[in-house]
């Protein structure tokens, strides 16, 4: 018997998927990738407006959408996606953890504070949501779970040291989580390099921009569609024996492309 179509394969209808961070950026763009093969999704993030925006681009692809306001650093409020999925659709099928981020900062003026903020942003929301979304997610038989790490997970640079133990920690969460959910819920990672996004646009000029590029192999920023389609094929059937590993979507880089220039100390 022959397979089917990769297309097919692809498709995610009838799913439900969970997005953090699903106001804008690349959660946004994951959850209308996710919309677009056919899943319905529950996003969550801090702004109404923005979430609300992105609930309508969900709905006019013909799928639903649930929206969760809050503020996902507070681990007591991932239940309330959880419970909003299955109210709502009464089943999970994807989760995607997308929040996180940690500004950079000179190794001196790096706190023990600051670091254990970095692991709450970036690996224990993942944890928590992961958790309480994993009976769903068993129930499913066919569940997959996406965490958003990034480049800097497995590079370095000066002035990284939170933001890169805490992505890199996310990472090897994630193979052990795959391990443990195995076979019904596969885990596994998209580790972005740097992407147009808001946020990146807060640092940018065209000197900074044009460094960047010069220093990607593919010599482009990546766009917030490389990500989502990673997530995307990442969650369906077409990576149906893929789980505990990580794909690199950062244009090649094997440095960091935007060095701080932080002086010897």
């Amino acid at each position: 018997m022959l397979p089917s179509m990769l297309t097919d394969r692809l498709r995610l209808d009838g799913r439900v998927a969970i997005v953090t961070g699903g106001s804008r950026g690349i959660g946004a763009a994951c959850a209308i990738g996710l919309a677009e093969q056919g899943a319905d999704v529950v996003l969550g993030a801090r702004t109404p407006e923005t979430l609300a925006e992105v609930a309508e681009r969900v709905r006019a692809l013909g799928r639903r959408a649930e929206v969760v306001t809050a503020d996902l650093n507070n681990l007591e409020t991932l239940g309330g996606l959880v419970e909003a999925a299955n109210d709502a659709f009464g089943r999970i099928d994807i989760v995607v953890n997308n929040v996180g981020g940690t500004a950079p900062r000179p190794f001196l003026d790096t706190k023990t504070r600051h670091v254990e903020e970095a692991f709450r942003w970036n690996v224990l929301t993942a944890f928590e949501l992961t958790s309480l979304a994993a009976p769903a997610l068993l129930a499913s038989g066919n569940g997959s779970v996406i965490n958003i790490s990034s480049a800097m997970g497995r590079l370095r640079d000066r002035g990284f040291l939170a933001y890169a133990t805490a992505k890199a920690a996310m990472v090897h969460m994630s193979r052990s989580m795959a391990a443990d959910l195995a076979p019904k819920v596969r885990v596994n990672v998209v580790a972005p390099g740097s992407i147009a996004t808001e946020a990146l646009d807060t640092v940018l000029n065209d000197d900074i921009r044009k460094t960047m590029v010069s220093y990607t192999p593919m010599r482009r920023l990546g766009k917030v569609t490389d990500i989502a389609d990673a997530v995307v094929f990442l969650a369906g059937d077409a990576a149906s024996f893929i789980t505990g590993k990580m794909l690199e979507v950062d244009g090649g880089i094997e440095t960091p492309n935007l060095p701080l220039g932080l002086p010897d100390l």
